[in-house]
Parts: structure tokens; C-alpha cells; sequence
């Protein structure tokens, strides 16, 4: 079995739920609230660690703070290795201001902080993985630590999987060198206006499931008993994609895990279950 490594952001989400979302310039009153461990390269490394990866890394910054300390502390409770987890003397932890409605959708605004920081570390950390290993990364991070990343863990003989999330433009050969390119339908939108189609690309569609390319191997359509909060359910998905990935599995049963890992994920409030900082 390959080791996961995921490099990704480590937020701390500040999450209030409300009966519906404010208009602009409107004040609504939230039912409850917290403080809980978030940011796409937590949440993915946390649900690779939930689908029984062997070995899962956690590259990412954080701040020198309470936060920071707090939230890499967990991480390694889970089993996840985080000793290149590396600490900014100059910004703090990554925030995430979240909302959800009753319906269980949300929104979202990020505020990077130690995330946004190139790290050449983390760079050649991916470039000690090697054939039969898998390298997560997503876009809440320094997109040049991504494509940097990417680069090396693929000459390293690393497979690498790239969420396109939140979308931003990256060089040409570090989406061609990704097995695959994952991303949602609006990312998918965004990426087709850019005139760049990866070979391998795997689309996701809520709770309809998702599907290999345009016209690949279908996949299971989704549906959740108890829909709660829809936060952190793609990242869910993509963490046992790694997983599965790294496990030999093929693309059909790699694809059912992740619809699985997803469908679940929607069962709790925040992006990881028991997740309070």
C-alpha cells in the first residue's frame, strides 16, 4: 500500500448556523455556532486517515499560535504525520468564516494567512514520495508550492491528484501531469473556458455522484438519509480517492469510496466529525 501525502491548507472554521442566508446588508440571528478543525488539505487528510489509508502525510503552515498548535495536534491523534508541518513567524493560522442554512447548504470565505506562504520545504518533502504513492494537493495554498510540488512528486514517480478547488489558473504541464484533475461542475465550467481539458479528469455532481471524464465510468448517484451541512463533503471525497488510489484500487472502486466517503460526510456539522478546536 502507497502512502497518502496531502498538501493543503489548515483552517480553523468559525461556523454559524441560521435559518437562511443574509441578504447583502441584512443581519440574521445564528441558532449556534463554533470553533472546528477545517481548511481542504485538513479535511482531506483527515478523511484519507477515515478510509484506512497506511500512511497519511499532512503538508501545510500554520501559525505560531494556540490555533496552529492546537489543530496540528489533532491531526497527529488521528495517526497522521505531521512533522513537516511547518510554522510562519509571520502570519497566523488560516480562518474560514462559514454559514449554514437549514437546508444544510453554505457559504463560504476563506482568510489564508500561513497557508498563503511559499514553503520550498514542503516542496521537496513531496519529492521524497515515490511509485505507488499519491500526492493530494488543492488550491487554498501557494499556488506555486502546488505546482512545484506536483512536479516533484511526479518526477519522483508519484501519482499525483489535483483538486482544481477553489479554482485558479495553474501552468499547463502541472494539469497534464495530474491523475487525476478533480473538480466540480462550476470548476469544471471554469476549466473549459480555459481551453484545457486534462486527460484524466474526474467531475463531481453533489449529491447526483460523480463520473470519469466526459464520458468515462459513471459513478453512483449519492443519497443522504440526513443531510445536515454540506461543508468539507468534497473534500471527504477526494481524501478517499487518495486513498483508495494508493491502495491499488481501480478507477471504478476508487470512485464508489469516494461517493461513499462524500455521502457521509454531510451526516455532521463541519468538515470533519468531532471537529471543535
Amino acid at each position: 500500500m502507497g502512502r497518502v501525502t496531502v498538501l493543503g491548507s489548515l483552517n480553523v472554521d468559525v461556523v454559524t448556523l441560521v435559518e437562511r442566508h443574509p441578504s447583502p446588508g441584512e443581519t440574521v440571528l445564528g441558532r449556534s455556532g463554533g470553533r472546528l478543525a477545517g481548511g481542504k488539505g485538513g479535511n482531506q487528510a483527515a478523511a484519507a486517515a477515515r478510509a484506512g489509508a497506511g500512511h497519511v502525510q499532512m503538508l501545510a503552515r500554520v501559525g505560531a499560535d494556540e490555533a496552529g498548535a492546537t489543530y496540528v495536534a489533532r491531526l497527529a491523534a488521528l495517526g497522521i504525520d505531521t512533522s513537516a508541518v511547518s510554522t510562519s513567524t509571520t502570519a497566523p493560522t488560516g480562518t474560514a468564516l462559514i454559514t449554514v442554512d437549514e437546508a444544510g447548504e453554505n457559504s463560504i470565505i476563506v482568510v489564508a494567512g500561513a497557508n498563503g506562504e511559499p514553503d520550498r520545504a514542503l516542496v521537496d518533502e513531496a519529492g521524497r514520495l515515490g511509485p505507488g504513492d499519491v500526492l493530494l494537493c488543492s488550491l487554498e495554498v501557494d499556488l506555486g508550492t502546488v505546482a512545484d510540488a506536483a512536479r516533484a512528486a511526479h518526477a519522483s514517480g508519484a501519482r499525483v491528484v489535483l483538486n482544481l478547488a477553489p479554482y485558479a489558473a495553474l501552468p499547463h504541464d502541472v494539469i497534464g501531469l495530474a491523475d487525476p484533475v478533480v473538480v466540480n461542475e462550476s470548476e469544471m465550467r471554469l476549466l473549459a473556458d480555459s481551453d484545457l481539458v486534462p486527460e484524466s479528469l474526474l467531475v463531481t455532481f453533489g449529491a447526483a455522484g460523480a463520473r470519469w471524464g466526459t464520458d468515462g465510468v459513471d459513478g453512483m448517484p449519492v443519497h443522504p438519509s440526513d443531510l445536515r451541512d454540506t461543508v468539507g463533503a468534497g473534500d471527504a471525497f477526494c481524501g478517499a480517492l487518495a486513498a483508495a488510489l494508493a491502495s491499488g484500487a481501480g478507477g471504478q472502486r476508487a470512485l464508489e469510496a469516494a461517493n461513499a466517503a462524500g455521502a457521509a460526510a454531510v451526516r455532521w456539522v463541519g468538515a470533519q466529525p468531532d471537529a471543535a478546536l
